[in-house]
């Protein structure tokens, strides 16, 4: 309800992650009583105050790092990576919609009392579909980066 409202609205929560499904910029302290806005969510603000950034994050940049030294930058993409830049969208918003939907399930508190297998079920495919939407995130920004960088090579 609160992502459709039109207007404007101060939320404050502890849920960082609904936050940054949720909210369009943070408002935080910046220290001596000073307070800034940032654009985008928690997360978001986090990247923009160069703050620690998440485990996730900081594992995925060494990987990122690592096969763009490993990539050779005369070769071309492969017909495996063309194929998984055109496919990974589409599945990466399928699972963007499940997860939300499994929340939108999960969220009806009478659930559990009424249907314990399917809480149990729609918990445990939560869980799936976020780390298999982790990994296909990964899988098409290191393709992307791959490609990105061949294009500028071949430019030169």
């Amino acid at each position: 309800m609160l992502a459709n409202y039109p207007g404007p609205l101060i939320l404050v929560s502890h849920d960082r992650d609904f936050l940054d499904r949720v909210v369009t910029s943070v408002v935080a302290p910046n220290g001596n009583g000073q307070w800034l806005e940032y654009a985008g969510g928690y997360s978001d603000m986090q990247s923009q105050r160069h703050e620690t950034q998440p485990a996730k994050a900081v594992k995925l940049d060494a990987k990122i790092k690592r096969t763009i030294k490993q990539s050779n930058p005369k070769r071309k993409l492969s017909f495996k990576e063309k194929h998984a830049l055109e496919t990974l969208p589409g599945q990466i918003m399928t699972l963007q919609q499940e997860i939300v939907n499994l929340e939108k399930m999960l969220s009806d508190p009478t659930l559990f009392g009424k249907d314990p297998i399917a809480f149990d079920t729609a918990s445990s495919r939560l869980t799936q579909a976020q780390s298999e939407l982790a990994k296909a995130e990964e899988a098409w920004l290191i393709i992307e980066i791959r490609r990105e960088e061949l294009e500028s090579n071949s430019r030169k």
